[in-house]
């Protein structure tokens, strides 16, 4: 019998030299059985069982121990830090000199990783998690037109083609800009002239919930992703002072969209005319329908790659006057006469005498509303006299300012209808102004309103404009990150609606009426 060596041990044995004499003692003598003496009898009795237990499990795990030594010996050998583990796991556990294992308490601690979740946005359709499906563009010719700044020197040098058609040298670009080529680059088909894009990407115009907006048309989703995505085959000079392009694009079917002959146009406009985008947009919200479908896109035709408005070329557009870019022809005085006339209200037909045009009378006043809103100038006050212009607002650089001692001769610019509508105006140059202050706006833009449309003036009482528009511009991708964000859309917004209250305090003060102008 081997001595104990261990504390545990020694109050085993010990428990065991008290408790079998005891029991044996117990169950062989004469003594009546008592309860207390069956409980102490059956204790001892558990106790013994549990070490016999003890000492069966300690004898089999050293003869594990003993099997696996010489193998531990070697892999030991073998490995230069035994305590660090080559494949990244935990070190084994530490081996005793007796040759039991100290069993390690080790906490597995899973880090779950930080879900990419998208912004909550309020007022915006909430994005969903989930796979978003390519927009499948068609393919068309693999020759691209490039300016110089966006392909290496090498390849500028191996296009020995200039663009046929289009105007060469710096009459086409601005000034100090090489002209345009035919860059052949990797997997470019020789033997057409058209420009091409990746056959499927993600579309700019981002829609994530099941609908779009309810003020946006299925037909005004259509264009705006033909011109967000849409492949550009032709690049084409527009003889326009603001120095706009058009862009002839591919990905529709013939007739579907207006354009400019068989192909669908957009005109490509400077960056600082972003301001089209966000008319486009308070349109459709306004319940107008008046301008045509605006996004913004990063064009690899400008230089410096930033992004420029997109607007769809409708070529239904009735002809308009080389000075004042107008299918009617109206001064300030004939407008304001026409106006007290309310010409075509009601189906009245009007008189040759009161000096009315082909334009529904309600058509004034959604267009006042919407130039007010944004104050826009370059329609019906051309000489900026209803407020004070800055020296790059376009009077002041065309010397229109001082001309204001006579305004019922100064003619109406950019009013444009339609060939096949004559009743009704279609909204183009829509280049707001955002920094124009609330004692500088201009409300010469209201002079002889007397009526406002009920479906605009509900949308700015209703307090949800500003939900609205963060939705309504969400959906273009490029806009919305060119514009800083929610941030930066949110001080637009805070113009929009200051100028909202200031004009339906306007309403109030004149006792102009809310009429439904849904004809």
């Amino acid at each position: 019998m081997t001595c104990p060596d261990k504390p545990g041990q020694l109050i085993n044995w010990f428990i065991c030299s008290l408790c079998v004499p005891r029991v044996r003692k117990l169950w062989s003598s004469r003594r009546p059985r008592t309860r207390r003496n069956l409980l102490l009898g059956t204790a001892c009795a558990i106790y013994l069982g549990f070490l016999v237990s003890q000492v069966g499990r300690a004898s089999l795990q050293q003869g594990r121990a003993a099997e696996k030594g010489p193998r531990q010996g070697r892999d030991t050998a073998e490995a230069p830090f035994p305590e660090i583990p080559l494949d990244g796991t935990l070190a084994p556990p530490e081996s005793q000199g007796n040759g039991t294992t100290l069993q390690l308490n080790v906490v597995y601690i899973t880090l779950r990783s930080k879900r990419s979740k998208p912004a909550n946005i309020r007022g915006t359709v909430k994005p969903k998690r989930r796979k978003k499906y390519a927009v499948a563009l068609p393919a068309l010719g693999q020759e691209a037109l490039v300016g110089p700044s966006l392909q290496p020197q090498d390849a500028a040098r191996a296009a020995d083609a200039e663009v046929p058609g289009y105007v060469q040298g710096g009459n086409l670009a601005k000034a100090g800009e090489r002209p345009w080529r035919l860059i052949r680059g990797s997997g470019v088909q020789v033997g057409g002239s058209d420009f091409q894009r990746p056959k499927t990407q993600e579309s700019n115009i981002r829609i994530y919930s099941e609908s779009a907006p309810s003020w946006l048309s299925k037909e005004d989703i259509l264009r705006m992703r033909l011109l967000a995505d849409g492949a550009v085959a032709d690049l084409q000079p527009v003889s326009s002072k603001s120095g706009a392009r058009l862009l002839v694009l591919e990905g529709s079917a013939a007739g579907s969209v207006p354009g400019c002959g068989r192909s669908p146009c957009g005109l490509l406009k400077q960056p600082l005319d972003m301001s089209e985008v966000f008319a486009f947009h308070l349109d459709r919200i306004l319940g107008l329908n008046r301008t045509l479908p605006s996004v913004s896109r990063k064009s690899e035709f400008i230089q410096d790659g930033r992004p420029c408005p997109l607007i769809l070329w409708d070529s239904s557009l009735s002809p308009t006057s080389n000075e004042t870019h107008s299918s009617v022809k109206l001064t300030w005085g004939t407008y304001q006469q026409s106006l007290k006339q309310k010409c075509w209200q009601n189906g009245r037909v009007p008189k040759p005498e009161w000096g009315c045009t082909e334009v529904h009378h309600h058509e004034w006043s959604k267009l006042a509303l919407f130039d007010f809103l944004l104050q826009i100038y370059n329609r019906l006050d051309t000489n900026c006299c209803g407020f004070r212009p800055r020296k790059e607002d376009a009077c002041v650089q065309n010397g229109l300012r001082p001309k204001c001692d006579n305004q019922d001769s100064v003619a109406l610019a950019h009013v444009i209808q339609r060939k096949h509508d004559p009743r009704h105006l279609v909204f183009i140059d829509n280049k707001g102004f955002f920094d124009r202050s609330e004692e500088n706006l201009n409300f010469k833009l209201l002079e002889g309103i007397k009526e406002f449309p009920e479906s605009a003036v509900s949308v700015l009482k209703s307090q949800h404009l500003r939900q609205k528009l963060l939705q309504s511009l969400f959906l273009d991708k490029v806009y919305w990150e060119s514009q800083g964000g929610r941030q930066g859309i949110e001080k637009l917004i805070d113009v929009i609606e200051q100028r909202a209250k200031i004009l339906l305090t306007y309403i109030n003060a004149h006792g102009a009426k809310v009429l439904p102008m849904n004809e």
